[in-house]
């Protein structure tokens, strides 16, 4: 280390660093659980949408089926 620094100096800068890396670690594994809950949920809306799609797609083709429209006129 640089001779400049007085011990005290140093140990007040190193553990400065420390924390610094420490406080940046617990962040950055905050950071992950928030995108994996956020990720989770989107699949979760996807999917409840896409039954919902699908059901409706399904009426739509049963209610068509029941109900042909009639042929239109050739000319």
């Amino acid at each position: 280390m640089s001779s400049n620094l007085s011990k005290e100096a140093q140990a007040a800068k190193a553990e400065a660093s420390f924390k610094r890396k420490a406080d940046q670690a617990r962040e950055g594994k905050a950071a992950a659980n928030e995108y994996e809950a956020a990720a989770i949920a989107t699949r979760a809306k996807t999917a409840k949408l896409r039954e919902l799609r699908l059901a409706k797609e399904a009426a739509d083709r049963e209610a068509e089926a029941a109900n042909p429209k009639p042929a239109g006129k050739k000319k």
